[in-house]
């Protein structure tokens, strides 16, 4: 697939997986935001479904800038009965093609996260 050809409804998808446990983040609440000269204007919010994925987040066309995605973990980790160290992870990327597709998967657990740009 090129990354013109994407078939979400959105340019910017994430997945959410939980790396302890091996499984999908599901119900995890994600904004996205885009950067003003005012400061950031939110977008879209929306919640991972059951296999961690957010694929309808925000419009379908984007100007290039710079765009950052939030995730509430802490409220997510509460609701599982557990502490993290990151109650929120954010993360900035900038859109450079207005054609492409941006996929920002997040590896989360309690004390740890990376992300990726992914395809």
């Amino acid at each position: 697939m090129t990354p013109s050809a994407h078939t979400s409804p959105s340019r910017v998808t994430t997945h959410v997986l939980d790396t302890v446990r091996g499984a999908a983040a599901a119900g995890l609440a994600v904004t996205l935001e885009q950067h003003t000269m005012e400061g950031w204007l939110l977008l879209a919010t929306g919640r991972t479904d059951a296999d961690g994925r957010v694929t309808d987040l925000g419009p379908a066309d984007l100007a290039p800038g710079r765009f950052r995605l939030s995730f509430d973990t802490g409220a997510w980790f509460a609701a599982a009965g557990e502490s993290t160290f990151y109650p929120q992870v954010q993360i900035t990327f900038e859109i450079r093609d207005a054609e492409a597709h941006y996929h920002v998967p997040l590896l989360l657990s309690p004390f740890a996260y990376s992300t990726y740009r992914g395809s």
